[in-house]
């Protein structure tokens, strides 16, 4: 029975995308959403002396954002009926995902098979595929309907000229 699923975001269209999906399960399966993004650590490099904006007031910057960028995702859930709960993690992407749906004992993770990375994948691996071998619960991967454009242009674009 599944009653926690667990959607990682970086906020690409195919985690949107993932989200989606999950959350047509959740309706069916009377389940909650777990929304994660998780913030990866900047190593701390300072290359100008007059630099004054500290870790600290990074940390809120970026949390504040992100809290945003995770309410509006919840909204449509919230508009369906579905309880979706919000979620920050730092570190490396895949442990990090692992290590929530561990500790809040979810049923399953939905994640889509390609996000914001793109053509990082093949230097850094994929968060995908790291889920899907360190994950203790079933994962449900998302191919998304579109690729995101590797140069940053808009999806649209990339779909017109197909």
């Amino acid at each position: 029975m599944i009653k926690k699923i667990l959607c990682p975001t970086d906020f690409s269209e195919g985690s949107l995308e993932a989200i989606s999906f999950a959350g047509d399960i959740a309706v069916h399966a009377g389940a909650e959403i777990y929304l994660l993004h998780v913030i990866p650590i900047v190593p701390a490099l300072v290359t100008d002396p007059s630099f004054t904006f500290t870790s600290p007031e990074m940390e809120r910057s970026v949390s504040s954002e992100v809290q945003a960028e995770l309410k509006t995702i919840a909204e449509p859930l919230v508009a369906k009926d579905l309880p979706a709960r919000k979620f920050i993690g730092h570190g490396n992407a895949a442990p990090e995902i692992v290590r929530i749906a561990d500790r809040e004992q979810v049923d399953v993770i939905v994640i889509a098979t390609y996000g914001k990375t793109g053509w990082r994948r093949l230097v850094l691996g994929s968060v995908a595929e790291k889920v899907v071998r360190l994950a203790t619960c079933p994962v449900i991967t998302v191919r998304a309907r579109t690729r995101p454009a590797e140069d940053g242009r808009a999806l649209k674009q990339q779909q017109v000229a197909s």
